[in-house]
């Protein structure tokens, strides 16, 4: 049972660095509505997209290894109640991961203004 939550726990972690690497040698080319870094400033044009994908990719890539490192940690820490701790361990992971969107967000409006025009 631990090797399986273990590895739940790990998806968070995994899914930042993967995207993290993917989206900064590939991000999503078009800007649309079902894949990609999707919030109303990155998808005003094409400039806000693709700097909002490198500026995110690279956050997400330092945030999920950090966060895997962490989580191992925790997760061998508190093995003898990881029933329990790995619930506490995935909402850490994502509301850290939800915060990882306010610099991007800053990022985004320092560089371009309301119409998501560069500065």
């Amino acid at each position: 049972m631990f090797g399986l939550l273990f590895g739940t726990t790990l998806l968070v972690p995994a899914t930042m660095i993967g995207f993290g690497l993917l989206w900064k040698k590939h991000p999503p080319k078009d800007v649309n509505t079902i894949y990609g870094y999707r919030t109303p400033m990155s998808m005003k044009n094409d400039e806000t997209w693709r700097f909002a994908h490198q500026y995110h990719a690279k956050i997400w890539l330092w945030i999920g290894l950090i966060v895997l490192v962490l989580s191992m940690i925790f997760a061998y820490v508190f093995r003898g109640n990881y029933e329990v701790s790995y619930l506490w361990i995935i909402s850490i992971q994502t509301f850290i991961m939800l915060l990882s969107l306010i610099p991007t967000e800053k990022a985004l409006k320092k560089k371009f203004d309301s119409d998501g025009r560069p500065k």
